[in-house]
């Protein structure tokens, strides 16, 4: 799950028309999280899962692989 993950939250970014800077502080949150995220090495906790779906206009089922869209 987690590298479906990496895999998925690093696409959405890019294509979000966001800065990774941007995304953090809409989330409250330091890049390095977000980095992190995107290596693998955790991830976001549920209500900055959420905040992040809601911003990125995309479903957490499909970041945490468990659809297809």
């Amino acid at each position: 799950m987690e590298s479906l993950f990496r895999e998925r939250v690093a696409e959405a970014i890019k294509f979000s028309g966001y800065t990774q800077k941007q995304i953090a502080e809409f989330l409250g949150i330091s890049e390095g999280n977000i980095t992190n995220w995107k290596k693998g090495e955790n991830l976001p906790s549920v209500d900055i899962l959420y905040k992040l779906c809601k911003l990125l206009d995309i479903s957490s089922d499909y970041l945490l692989g468990l659809s297809n869209f």
